[in-house]
């Protein structure tokens, strides 16, 4: 017959085996979501050491780090598309041998207009809070660099964000050079969500092994609706509320299944930026 101590002592390791196995399936879960916004703004820079060594960026066809960037499937959409055909032009190939000087003043506020076949999108920028992240765009816009370059990526489960800035439209370019990340203690960036209406840099960052800081390049993203994401991807904008709408509609229209090479999930509708400018407020 079991006494009443041993009834009780059964009832406490069958209370910690229960609790060991929630931890272990919680852990489990929190790896697997790590994975997954690692993956969805992850950026790919093939040939990273010829980057510095030459300054010249080259999509020399490798695959082997495309499943690194697995995105969470998007559901497909017939949506129509709500923009309009692409301006005539095409993509400058430039790249840059490293970061250019900061020029830009730190007191100054900027903004950055994305004039896109869906709508203008202006973002306001802070040189105060993110000088090499502004800076950087003002050298590269001036240089045309964004021109008739696609949006490859929308995101449309658990991360709700548009990618641009890729003139590879892989999710694989840059500028030959890489920016530190900045401003990841902005209050803006509460309890893990970054808020709808901010623009942030892409990066390598894996937050599984911790590597793969200051790694930001030319790719951004515009979030059009509050998501989860860690303070690892340095705000430096925020979309107007005229952008805010155009930012909806390209949402509203969906994203294909995954491209099988890239991952990437890629609006349908097409996104181009035309024409980039900034400007000192």
């Amino acid at each position: 017959m079991v006494s009443q101590e041993q009834r009780r002592r059964q009832l406490a390791r069958e209370k910690f085996l229960r609790q060991q196995q929630r931890r272990t399936a919680a852990r489990r879960k929190a790896h697997a979501r790590n994975a997954v916004i690692a993956s969805v703004l992850g950026v790919i820079l093939i040939g990273s050491v010829a980057l510095y060594t030459t300054g010249v960026l080259k999509d020399d066809g490798k695959k082997e780090n495309a499943s690194a960037e697995v995105t969470p499937s998007a559901s497909p959409s017939k949506a129509p598309d709500p923009c309009e055909k692409p301006a005539a032009g095409k993509v400058e190939k430039l790249s840059y041998k490293k970061e250019p000087a900061i020029t830009v003043d730190k007191t100054a506020k900027y903004t950055m207009d994305l004039r896109t076949t869906c709508g203008d999108i202006p973002i306001a920028m802070d040189a105060a809070k993110t000088p090499h992240t502004v800076n950087s765009f003002n050298f590269l816009v001036n240089k045309g660099y964004l021109d008739h370059t696609k949006c490859h990526r929308l995101t449309t489960q658990n991360i709700y964000v548009l990618q641009c800035g890729d003139p590879q439209g892989t999710g694989m370019g840059g500028p030959g050079y890489t920016i530190p990340d900045e401003n990841l203690k902005d209050k803006s960036l509460k309890g893990g969500v970054y808020p709808a209406g901010t623009v942030a840099m892409a990066n390598q960052y894996n937050a599984q092994t911790k590597q793969g800081r200051n790694t930001g390049g030319s790719q951004f993203f515009l979030v059009y609706q509050d998501s989860q994401l860690p303070a690892d991807y340095t705000p430096f904008g925020t979309i107007s509320e005229s952008g805010m709408k155009v930012l909806k509609k390209i949402a509203a229209a969906g994203a294909q299944a995954a491209d099988p090479q890239t991952g990437n999930t890629a609006p349908n509708a097409t996104v181009v930026i035309n024409k980039a400018t900034v400007k000192e407020d």
